[in-house]
């Protein structure tokens, strides 16, 4: 394979079905790399002593995804050794246990690929528009990351 046929790919997805980890760390893989590194965000079934009986998502996806390419655009800039990332969220009713969002990337070496993955996911939080309720078993509760810059700019 030619080093211009697999040229460096972003991969953004924002969907209501089950994301796939599978399908998520295949888009990333390269010969060129040794690494891939992975995050999975998932539901867990509790918050503060209160029983979680599932998660909803909300996006304002054309700017999320667009907020997403930046952070790409960021993690290139960065580490320049990068070559794929994928980035897919989850949308609408997580159940328990399974993924609301997924992240890979991959670069020739282990570090660039866990530092970048551990950017992302942080950066992703501070700056997507994307929304998190957690159903409870006789309430609800909407969400803010703490990373989040405009939740906390009243503060």
């Amino acid at each position: 394979m030619e080093e211009n046929e697999d040229v460096p790919k972003d991969f953004i997805k924002l969907k209501s079905e089950k994301l796939s980890v599978d399908e998520v760390s295949e888009l990333v893989v390269s010969p060129y790399c040794g690494a891939v590194s992975l995050f999975v965000g998932t539901t867990r079934n509790n918050f503060e002593g209160k029983k979680v009986i599932h998660l909803e998502y909300e996006a304002y996806t054309s700017m999320a995804e667009t907020e997403i390419k930046k952070i790409c655009r960021d993690v290139r800039q960065k580490w320049p050794s990068v070559k794929h990332i994928a980035v897919h969220h989850r949308l609408g009713v997580v159940p328990i246990t399974e993924a609301s969002v997924i992240i890979a990337v991959s670069s020739p070496h282990r570090a660039e690929s866990l530092e970048a993955v551990m950017y992302c996911i942080n950066t992703l939080k501070a700056s997507v528009p994307i929304w998190k309720k957690e159903i409870y078993e006789d309430e609800y509760s909407w969400k803010e990351n703490k990373e989040c810059f405009w939740a906390n700019s009243e503060k």
